[in-house]
């Protein structure tokens, strides 16, 4: 506290003339008492004996001299700012250890405890004390109580009594002159003896900041419980058996607590309609989700002029102007029921359905390019509503007290071959038995599928359409941590049988099946895959693998009627490497080519269904965009979302070509998480055909070079709300055509830039 020095001096003045005692020992003080700060802390710092004890004595004694300075006579309520009198050792040391640690366990009682039995007074104050008092008073000061000892020999002068105001949180303070006064003590409460201004030893005075350091002590720092006046609990005997109790639910103690607001719109806090909690019973749940996924592409890339013209005069070329703009929408609706539980163990049963609704717009440059009608004119609008999942889904039993299970699930649903969509990735109508062993760590799949027809303009599932004659029936088993841990092998074998006959033009007019190259005769061909895929990581390196080999016979090839084997092959791998935020990756992917058009063996791969996460994905030029083969047919030479050169019509509608000139690339790439709501990533894949001799046939011309060229591409990713609920993704890829490219098409760099936005509830 500050005193004026005028006031200083008057008061210097009145102790000089009115003590006349020898100097007594300083009282100490403590404070000012901070915000917040406890009372427990505070008689643990200055205890003299540093035991659990003399903790309890401390408290005891430090209420008994301060009783005005807690708010409301209650122990745990210092009033901040207070300026606390430290009792001297002696009188800490003769309280009462039983009534010191009741004090502590019933700290809300501290007035009757203390009325009940009263603290031992300590010594009374010599009558100087008293008489220095008055000069004091005579100013409007109160000084401190003060113990003070026998006087010494008269022939001593007298010295004037000083206090010692040291804060909590600094340093001990020089002594200042003229002597500071100490602050007002109030009057003890009823039933309390007088607390004298205790005498400290030096020792105990607050360190200095060079050497605050704690002494050494035989007890722990207090209990954090008991300054809360929280109860400890004993620790537990190591041999004790303890009974385990059942919760019956998840969502019990929420609905107790109150604590968390159901809303249905709110798809982050507990949501009966999300899943979270039952509508009926404590077995019966259901989930409403809704995703809109919009994109708008502008793109640059060969486009053929149709066979009735352009519509424009002057023009001599079969290939037309490149611009095409492609706006598409997709609102995605889900709804799943599902009985038993959805933790630990897969459900008892699940019905879940998933309509998509569909619009899309394409404007073109050249008429005929998106409707064998040039009437048609250069735009088109289109919507469709198709079903992508409509299944039901059984638990059959379990296998281990490990959850192990069995379980079958019947009608449109999606399947993955591998890791990364290689093979087929599809959502497709069937009947799979699938389930776990050994704790999870053998997972397998056993699945029959026939194919649905596609709608033309938005690739969804067309169930009003007849089913074609396409099977695909596979077996699947995952292993984990083979070879080492931290990776998962998959083997797998699956076998296409394609008996589609007949014509298939689809709703634009273009003719799908068979292909219009060679022949134009429908095949049929029973076809088995066998693969092996491997995805996760040795040490830091992150290594997803794959590899297939297509063995099979077909009745008649594209160009020739007489029957042909299928030996083709297949193998992708993918490293990466972390750093912090960044990731680096290096890619690799060959599919073999037909070097023989003319012999009985088609040794081109093809897949099934392919949509590959893999070297950029759809962000790629190459990958997203199918490029149709001018002059050489009705076919594309990559379809969308699709790495191999295959030169099918579509992959929705096209059956499989094993007579391709293959597929090479090689890329790198990087991912870099800038913020955590933000990742930035690019990809340059080099890629070239496996052989050219397929093509030059279809073309009738020779030398064609088998560099496609260098395909660049760049995109971002911001979730703005660190979820997948708002997702905006910005992309443009460019793709520089080497010599085989510009001897099939022009020599002009085609490009893509895409914009993608997606909702999710």
């Amino acid at each position: 506290m500050r005193i004026p020095p005028f006031r200083k001096l008057a008061v210097a003045a009145l102790l000089g003339s009115s003590l006349s005692v020898q100097a007594a020992a300083e009282p100490y003080l403590y404070g000012p008492v901070r915000s917040g700060e406890q009372l427990a802390r505070i008689a643990w710092e200055l205890r003299p004996d540093k035991t659990r004890i003399g903790t309890w004595q401390m408290t005891a004694a430090l209420y008994r001299a301060n009783p005005r300075s807690f708010i409301g006579g209650d122990m745990e309520r210092l009033r901040p700012g207070a300026m606390l009198v430290v009792p001297a050792d002696e009188d800490v040391r003769r309280v009462d250890p039983e009534l010191a640690r009741q004090l502590a366990r019933e700290p809300q009682n501290a007035q009757a405890l203390l009325g009940a039995a009263a603290l031992p007074a300590p010594a009374a104050p010599a009558p100087a004390a008293e008489a220095a008092a008055a000069p004091a008073a005579a100013v409007g000061l109160t000084l401190a109580p003060a113990s003070v000892p026998a006087a010494a020999p008269a022939a001593e002068p007298p010295a004037a009594a000083t206090a010692k105001v040291v804060p909590a949180w600094a340093p001990d303070p020089s002594p200042v002159s003229p002597p500071a006064i100490p602050p007002a003590v109030p009057a003890q409460p009823p039933g309390l003896a007088a607390a004298p201004a205790p005498i400290v030893p030096p020792e105990r005075r607050r360190p200095d900041a060079d050497a605050r350091q704690i002494p050494p002590d035989t007890e722990p720092l207090p209990d954090p419980n008991r300054l809360s006046r929280l109860a400890p609990v004993a620790m537990p005997e190591p041999w004790k058996q303890y009974d385990k109790m059942p919760v019956p639910d998840r969502w019990r103690i929420l609905n107790s607590l109150g604590i968390v607001p159901q809303r249905w719109w709110d798809p982050y806090n507990q949501n009966t309609w999300k899943g979270d909690k039952p509508i009926y019973k404590n077995e019966h749940f259901v989930s409403f989700n809704a995703t809109l996924d919009s994109v708008y592409e502008y793109r640059e890339q060969p486009t053929p002029i149709g066979g009735n013209g352009t519509g424009e005069g002057g023009l001599v070329n079969i290939f037309g102007r490149p611009q095409q703009y492609t706006l598409a929408s997709n609102l995605i609706l889900s709804a799943a029921y599902i009985k038993g539980d959805t933790v630990y163990r897969p459900p008892d049963i699940e019905l879940r359905f998933t309509p998509v609704l569909n619009y899309n717009y394409t404007a073109v440059q050249e008429a005929g390019a998106i409707n064998i009608n040039p009437a048609k004119g250069l735009d088109r609008r289109d919507s469709f509503v198709g079903i992508q999942e409509l299944f039901a889904d059984f638990d059959l039993r379990a296998v281990s007290d490990r959850y192990d299970f069995d379980s079958i699930r019947f009608g449109i649903q999606p399947f993955s071959s591998d890791f990364r969509g290689f093979l087929f990735q599809d959502s497709q109508l069937g009947v799979r038995l699938f389930g776990t062993r050994d704790n999870n760590r053998y997972q397998y799949n056993l699945g029959w599928f026939r194919r649905l027809e596609k709608d033309t303009n938005s690739g969804l599932n067309d169930i009003g359409a007849a089913l074609r004659d396409d099977d695909l029936f596979v077996f699947s088993l995952y292993r984990q941590d083979l070879p080492v841990y931290g990776f998962t092998s998959q083997g797998i074998v699956a076998y296409n049988r394609n008996r589609d006959s007949g014509r298939f033009y689809d709703k634009n007019g273009f003719l799908q099946r068979p292909a219009a190259i060679g022949t134009e005769t429908i095949r049929e061909y029973d076809v088995v895959y066998l693969g092996y895929n491997g995805d996760g990581h040795f040490g830091r390196l992150n290594l997803t693998t794959s590899a297939y080999a297509a063995l099979g016979r077909q009745d008649r090839g594209v160009f020739f009627d007489d029957t042909r084997d299928i030996r083709g092959f297949f193998a992708a791998a993918e490293a990466s490497y972390d750093m912090d935020w960044m990731r680096f990756r290096l890619s690799a992917l060959y599919g073999s080519g037909d070097r023989d058009p003319y012999d009985d063996t088609a040794s081109g791969y093809d897949a099934i269904f392919e949509n590959p996460i893999f070297a950029g994905a759809d962000t790629s030029f190459w990958i997203r965009r199918p490029v149709p083969l001018i002059g050489g047919g009705g076919v594309a030479l990559s379809q969308v979302n699709g790495v191999l050169a295959n030169l099918r019509p579509s992959k929705e509608f096209g059956q499989s070509n094993f007579e391709n000139p293959g597929i090479v690339l090689v890329g790198v790439g990087a991912d870099f998480d800038v913020l955590p709501q933000l990742r930035i990533f690019g990809n340059a894949n080099y890629l070239r055909f496996d052989d050219t001799a397929i093509l030059e046939l279809m073309r009738s011309q020779g030398g064609i070079g088998r560099e496609i060229g260098w395909d660049l591409s760049v995109a971002a990713i911001w979730r703005p709300f660190f979820t997948q609920n708002i997702i905006v993704r910005v992309s443009g890829a460019v793709l520089l055509p080497g010599e085989g490219f510009r001897a099939l098409y022009p020599d002009e760099d085609g490009y893509s830039v895409l914009a993608n936005l997606i909702f999710s509830y």
